[in-house]
């Protein structure tokens, strides 16, 4: 299928690094499977990867509204558990877990004390469509991903930033299912993956803030698309499919250089690289497993605003 005049990418074969302990595990329906999983017994759906200084791995299970920890030693613990939705999330130079929940909006969360507090709720007391992901930028902004439930039937999707200052900006209002999201090495380049699209766009920021020039930077195929994307140090992104069990490996052109396989399920959600490493894991939510890659590419690592 890549006989297409461009070299074959690499493939790169990931391995389970840890699974969710059978006593964490909820059955039984749940809310969010019935919606999204229809017909499908979800004891729980991993996402949101993201490391601290210390080593530990803090990923969501979404359908129970948990936070968990696993720490070095391959260890679960539950951080926090409430009503809601978590998604994505990006860890904050304070130390603290900025969340992005589906139902609640913006949240951040003590890990230390397992305290959750509402950042953002909605906007002119409009609710979102349905937050998903989340990023810093070197100056502390927060851009993020609202997607709900739109598609290529209703391209209403949205991305923000949210300043320091409290300033909420309107990005986008026109994406097919906006999900993951990332910043190039510069902070001028703004990635977001586009599910229903199965596109991954590139917008450039202006000096003004705004975006210009939105284009496909990379169009995939699949009966999902592009879930979370990770950047790297050399200015190109690793890319989740949550429907062809793999992660792409992309170069600043755009170019699929290498092909990370999942060992087992297909639902390959999101990623995260250890940081200062080539070492990606993955979420690979049909499983409730965290898999592992070394990368021949380094990650960028967290912002360190003040």
């Amino acid at each position: 299928m890549w006989n297409l005049g461009f070299t074959p990418p690499e493939v790169i074969e990931a391995k389970v690094l840890t699974t969710m302990p059978p006593d964490l595990r909820r059955t039984g329906p749940n809310a969010w499977g019935e919606a999204n999983k229809p017909g499908q017994a979800v004891d729980s759906f991993l996402e949101g990867p993201v490391f601290d200084s210390l080593g530990n791995l803090y990923v969501t299970d979404i359908p129970s509204g948990r936070i968990l920890c696993i720490t070095p030693q391959l260890e679960w613990r539950v951080v926090a558990g409430y009503d809601g939705w978590p998604n994505g999330m990006a860890m904050h130079a304070d130390g603290s877990l900025w969340i992005a929940d589906y139902r609640r909006g913006i949240l951040r969360l003590d890990p230390a004390t397992g305290h959750l507090e509402p950042v953002l709720a909605h906007r002119n007391s409009e609710s979102f469509k349905g937050v998903n992901d989340l990023v810093f930028d070197a100056k502390g902004s927060l851009y993020f991903t609202d997607q709900g439930q739109t598609g290529l039937h209703d391209p209403t999707g949205r991305v923000y930033r949210l300043g320091q200052d409290g300033r909420l900006d309107l990005l986008l209002a026109n994406v097919p299912s906006p999900n993951g999201i990332a910043l190039d090495p510069t902070g001028r380049v703004l990635f977001v993956a586009v599910t229903r699209g199965n596109q991954v766009w590139r917008a450039p920021i202006m000096r003004d803030g705004s975006l210009t020039k939105v284009a496909a930077f990379q169009t995939f195929f699949g009966t999902s698309g592009p879930d979370g994307l990770a950047a790297t140090a050399q200015g190109g992104l690793v890319v989740a499919h949550a429907s062809l069990g793999a992660a792409f490996v992309l170069n600043a052109a755009g170019e699929i250089t290498h092909l990370v396989r999942s060992p087992g399920g297909k639902t390959v959600t999101n990623l995260a690289f250890r940081p200062g490493s080539n070492t990606l894991v993955m979420t690979e939510s049909s499983s409730g497993a965290i898999l592992e890659a070394q990368l021949p590419v380094a990650g960028l690592g967290q912002a360190s605003f003040k």
